[in-house]
């Protein structure tokens, strides 16, 4: 019997290259999936392979993407094609004393499966709720919601957490015992996404506050 808090492995999906990196936990999956903002979704279309870049949210077990409702994309992936769906959060540059063992810090998952269209609009609307909170946590409440023209206009696939991984790396570089004595510099720079000073939108009354969601902004572990 598969473990409920890890992710199921198939041969798709099983890690060949420095497994000691990878984890099938759910715990850690989703806590990489809720820090980043884009995912690569991959898959193949008139045997010719696209992946493209997309926003995301997450709610328990599925993640949601959405979009157009002539979306071509959308439309070839709620026919239930394979998809790689994938996320990537850079930490850091690993410098070390070698070209060879130069290296990055990162957190990523990979996951498989396919993609439904979601077509209850209470489920749309919880969705697209799913979606904003993504971005930013706190704007389902103080925005304007979406009305029935804009539900209509929009699609809403989701995409079921059951197979696939993270992969980590994290710490110094690891050179050859030979070159730990080069007087050369190695170790990390660290890299983090930050979030710079709200612009006000040219239109925008002087006496609307500053929201503090936006004030406090951050993604941090």
């Amino acid at each position: 019997m598969s473990d409920p808090q890890e992710l199921q492995v198939t041969k798709r999906s099983k890690l060949r290259r420095l497994p000691k990196r990878g984890s099938q936990e759910r715990e850690l999956i989703y806590s990489i999936l809720d820090e980043a903002l884009v995912a690569h979704v991959g898959f193949i279309t008139d045997n010719q392979p696209f992946v493209i870049p997309m926003a995301y949210g997450r709610t328990g077990d599925r993640l949601y993407l959405h979009g157009s409702s002539v979306s071509r994309l959308l439309k070839t992936l709620e026919q239930g094609v394979d998809v790689c769906f994938t996320v990537t959060l850079l930490d850091g540059l690993v410098i070390a004393r070698s070209l060879f063992h130069h290296s990055m810090n990162y957190r990523s998952v990979v996951l498989f499966g396919k993609a439904k269209l979601v077509v209850s609009e209470t489920d749309k609307m919880a969705a697209l709720r799913a979606f904003t909170e993504q971005m930013l946590p706190g704007r389902w409440e103080d925005a304007r919601l979406p009305n029935s023209q804009e539900l209509k206009a929009t699609n809403v696939l989701s995409f079921s957490i059951e197979e696939g991984s993270a992969k980590v790396r994290t710490g110094h570089p690891s050179d050859d015992a030979k070159d730990y004595a080069l007087p050369i510099w190695a170790g990390q720079l660290p890299l983090n996404l930050t979030a710079g000073t709200p612009i006000p939108d040219s239109q925008l009354s002087p006496d609307i506050i500053l929201p503090e969601n936006l004030t406090h902004y951050g993604r941090g572990r």
